[in-house]
């Protein structure tokens, strides 16, 4: 692997788990960022007007609000912030709404740093490594898009099977039969 120095880039890491969020900051050290760290929406806002980052990376599903919320909150601060999702809980609908709100590219968990520099680069139409993105450009099946839309509920009731299905108006066991089959490939 081949560290590449980035000098006077500053990059402000958004992330809940403190373990990745400490071997995040250290590889974008390691590669000469100026990279700080903040571990919820109230850090991430107070860090970016303390000093607005160049880049940011944001994980979508964090304690109180969301990695959404983030973008939209530090974009109204900073509009020029170059910012990417990185997610455990990649949805179209999650990423359509990212990109509405500012943000240059979506990536799913896992994802090296080679390859969140690689979005970074791409975003500000540097060459870089063809890496590519996880959102996937073909249109989903159907039973793909039930499903996220599907899963995106049930995490939005914080698992209450019962709540999510009265949501999506389909019987308790439909829900949970549903939940039961694994995604559909796309």
């Amino acid at each position: 692997m081949t560290i590449a120095a980035a000098p006077d880039r500053s990059v402000l890491i958004v992330e809940d788990d403190d373990r990745l969020r400490a071997r995040l900051v250290a590889a974008f050290r390691e590669r000469g960022y100026d990279a700080r760290e903040a571990c919820d929406h109230r850090s991430a806002v107070d860090a970016a007007r303390e000093d607005s980052p160049e880049y940011m990376l944001v994980d979508l599903r964090m304690p109180g609000p969301s990695g959404l919320d983030v973008i939209r909150d530090v974009k109204a601060l900073d509009a020029s912030t170059t910012v990417v999702v990185l997610t455990g809980y990649g949805s179209i609908a999650t990423a359509l709404e990212a990109v509405k709100l500012g943000a240059a590219d979506y990536l799913t968990k896992p994802a090296d740093v080679d390859t969140i520099v690689a979005a970074f680069d791409r975003a500000d139409g540097r060459p870089g490594p063809s890496v590519g993105s996880d959102v996937d450009q073909s249109v989903p099946s159907l039973a793909r898009v039930e499903w996220e839309h599907i899963s995106r509920v049930v995490t939005d009731c914080a698992g209450n099977i019962s709540k999510a299905a009265r949501l999506l108006g389909i019987h308790r066991r439909s829900l949970q039969r549903k939940l039961s089959k694994y995604p559909m490939p796309r």
